[in-house]
């Protein structure tokens, strides 16, 4: 089976060259450490048989979280310590997405762009719940964060795991929600889309944005039940640690391109396609 790793030891080099300028630090430094795992060049460890005295040698893996053989058990570790957290209540998923206007801006200053999705798309969860036609409280959320499409094309969005409840205002009271509804999708994708405004205005980025993306209806929120949330965690946790194109979707590797699966978002079927890597 051909790996991410070897894709880039063969065609990193060349490809840093060729796009350097443009390439984040965070990805460059994932295309080296993946380059490195499982390497000499990360050492390793020895063992021995003390009775047929065989040696086996270890190299270190590289530990990013961007590495497809890194992450497996990182990311059931957090499944299971979330699951313990999740209350004997129904749950709900809410995702909030970024409309095209906004992604090539997002994409050149992902730290910022991701700190204000976050933010703010869980300030307007927040508002809303407040309100006593729905919840009234405070809730809670966990939140993760997904930056492509199944096609795999660029597509920033966040996902929200929220019991349907929360808190009332002095801590004390559990105050439910619908079991078949939290609270609704219009209002919150305005009030969403306002704070992000709101957000951005304070960095030196809001005259990036084509003025055409806030006149513009942000349909940019979906909110189902997922009963008790476990099959949403679980639906969850992989993209915590793990990249768009994992070694399982690469089919083959020749003559300097590549061929990889992804489905296609219209029709849900399983594509294969041959890109060049130069």
């Amino acid at each position: 089976m051909v790996e991410l790793a070897e894709i880039f030891r063969r065609h990193g080099p060349a490809y840093r060259e060729k796009y350097g300028a443009r390439l984040l630090p965070s990805h460059r430094r994932a295309m080296g450490d993946i380059e490195s795992c499982r390497t000499e060049a990360l050492g390793g460890h020895v063992y021995l048989c003390t009775h047929c005295e065989r040696k086996l040698y270890s190299y270190h893996s590289c530990k990013n979280r961007h590495c497809p053989k890194c992450q497996g058990e990182a990311a059931q570790e957090w499944l299971v310590h979330q699951q313990e957290l999740l209350l004997p209540v129904p749950y709900f998923l809410l995702t909030f997405t970024l409309p095209a206007g906004l992604r090539d801006v997002v994409r050149s200053n992902q730290k910022c762009m991701y700190n204000l999705l976050f933010r703010t798309s869980a300030a307007a969860t927040q508002e809303l719940a407040r309100d006593p036609r729905f919840v009234g409280g405070q809730i809670g959320l966990i939140g993760v964060l997904h930056t492509w499409a199944r096609n795999l094309t660029y597509h920033p969005h966040v996902h929200y795991l929220v019991p349907a409840g929360g808190l009332s205002a002095d801590g004390q009271t559990w105050l439910p929600a619908r079991k078949d509804f939290f609270v609704p999708v219009k209002p919150l994708s305005i009030i969403f889309r306002a704070k992000f405004r709101d957000a951005l205005q304070k960095t030196d980025l809001f005259d990036s944005v084509p003025a055409e993306a806030w006149t513009q209806d942000w349909v940019a929120v979906g909110c189902q039940p997922v009963g008790s949330g476990f099959a949403a965690l679980k639906y969850l946790a992989p993209y915590i640690f793990r990249v768009a194109i994992s070694n399982h979707r690469i089919r083959k590797l020749a003559h300097d391109r590549v061929s990889f699966c992804y489905q296609d978002s219209d029709t849900g079927d399983l594509r294969q396609d041959l890109y060049p890597l130069r």
